[in-house]
């Protein structure tokens, strides 16, 4: 098995076309007569949810009612074609769920030979913002805070799934360093990626301590270059990310000086609104393969370590560490868990200068989340 990895964090990322079941990485996957059956079944359903979606009726609404009547009698409703042929979307090694669809093949599965699905790994949830927000990928993976981030500051996204909630970010220090709490810090050097969790979760640290950024001096370095920055002394702590942490713990004999659980929001699956108006059959065979890959995640963690290991470019065990620390039984559908979390950070976008009003991140966040997907997700 060949995989994409990303050992530097200093690029966007990768990217690897694949056409119909063909994946840009080699798997044992192969289509069945009785699953491209099941795929040309769903090609129907999905094909009149779009058509209900275009005469007025919510994207990933379930179309059940009267398909038919719906379609007008367009012969296009009943012959299989998806309302695009290109998909492109992103993978990320925080998200090992889109590692699993895109090893597995699950959406190339289900679209057939019609749609070209081209990948492109995201070094950060701030390098997926920029990937949506140019429209290089119709879907993306961020974390939480950074969804919310961009869409106060006008990106064009919606969050239609919750791929995880993961302890995916904590404040690092070497080894042998005497700084023994987040009071500690003050005066310090920290390095930390803007527009991602760990960011904010720093943000969040330091004002717990009552302390604030302009108490410590931040290096705006991608998360492979904070873990570098970390280890030759040019910082005195990093706000870290999974897998990147877990590997320096492991690798280099770094310590977390600050967990905290709930400072992490939640992994986000974000689509922008073009895609979601424009292909919304689409958007559920996304949808439904993640949640097809949380399942395959459930039943099968040793080879979910293995995948991640393999484009990680980690060991096995440091995998299995952040599986460890993320949580993939949660509520796919986004609604108030996020909410709660998203608040808590709003006021901190803003004080922070990131948002530039309280009233951008409110309106961002009253039309941030896109249920409709989640909610008919089929993981079969």
């Amino acid at each position: 098995m060949t995989h994409d990895t990303d050992t530097t964090g200093s690029t966007t990322g990768t990217t690897g076309t694949t056409t119909g079941r063909s994946s840009s990485t080699a798997t044992t996957t192969r289509t069945s007569p009785a699953r491209r059956s099941r795929a040309s079944f769903a090609a129907l359903a999905l094909g009149a949810a779009a058509a209900l979606a275009l005469t007025g009726c919510v994207a990933g609404e379930d179309a059940q009612g009267e398909p038919a009547e719906a379609a007008g009698g367009d012969a296009s409703a009943s012959s299989g074609e998806w309302s695009t042929d290109t998909l492109n979307i992103d993978f990320a090694t925080y998200n090992p769920l889109s590692l699993i669809v895109k090893d597995q093949g699950f959406i190339e599965d289900a679209l057939g030979d019609d749609v070209t699905v081209t990948w492109t790994q995201s070094a950060g949830s701030n390098k997926a913002n920029e990937l949506l927000r140019a429209g290089a990928v119709d879907v993306g993976s961020t974390a939480g805070s950074a969804a919310l981030l961009a869409r106060s500051n006008g990106s064009p996204i919606h969050t239609i799934d919750i791929y995880s909630q993961p302890e995916w970010s904590a404040l690092v220090v070497p080894g042998d360093s005497d700084i023994a709490d987040v009071d500690d810090l003050k005066g310090k050097t920290i390095a930390a990626t803007k527009g991602t969790d760990p960011y904010f979760f720093l943000l969040q640290a330091l004002d717990e301590a009552g302390l604030s950024a302009s108490d410590v001096t931040i290096e705006n370095l991608q998360h492979a270059d904070g873990r570098a920055a970390l280890e030759n002394g040019s910082v005195d702590a990093w706000s870290g990310l999974d897998p990147i942490m877990a590997a320096s713990e492991a690798e280099s004999g770094t310590k977390l000086l600050y967990r905290n659980v709930d400072f992490n929001t939640y992994g986000f699956l974000n689509a922008t609104e073009s895609f979601l108006t424009e292909s919304p059959d689409v958007a559920q065979v996304v949808v439904d393969s993640y949640e097809k890959a949380r399942a395959w995640a459930e039943e099968n963690p040793d080879e979910t370590a293995t995948i991640l290991s393999g484009v990680a470019g980690i060991d096995p065990a440091v995998a299995t560490t952040v599986l460890d620390r993320t949580h993939f039984d949660v509520d796919p559908v986004p609604g108030a868990a996020q909410a709660d979390v998203l608040k808590t950070v709003g006021p901190i976008l803003v004080e922070s200068g990131d948002v530039a009003s309280q009233d951008a991140v409110d309106d961002a966040l009253d039309t941030l989340f896109d249920d409709t997907f989640a909610k008919d997700a089929d993981a079969s």
